[in-house]
């Protein structure tokens, strides 16, 4: 039983550093969304770190109808960033998890 313990224990550290490596990997993962109409374009990381955004001029004349742009458009490219961010770190967690049972119902 001592034995059982110890690999789980081994089992579970593994799975952190995969995690971990996984939250490392997300950095380099960009997610770009750009307006229906392409005036206004963003890019972000797959851990939501905003890294670039574009605004045509003609946003620049308008204030409110830029602010409206910057909600929908980062809004939409955070949706899928954190698709991509817990996806990818609920299959890092699952695969190095030790077979417990119950434990299944916790990544579905």
């Amino acid at each position: 039983m001592f034995g059982d313990l110890m690999g789980m224990m081994g089992k579970l550290k593994e799975t952190q550093e995969k995690v971990k490596a996984t939250k490392a990997r997300l950095d380099t993962v960009l997610v770009d969304e750009t307006s229906s109409d392409g005036l206004l374009k963003v890019s972000l990381t797959a851990n939501r770190t905003i890294k670039t955004i574009a605004i045509d001029d003609s946003l620049l004349a308008d204030k409110e109808q830029l602010e409206d742009y910057l909600i929908l458009t980062l809004n939409k490219a955070i949706e899928k960033a954190t698709t991509i961010n817990e996806t990818e770190l609920a299959a890092a967690a699952k695969e190095g998890m030790p077979n417990i049972p119950g434990m299944d119902s916790l990544f579905k």
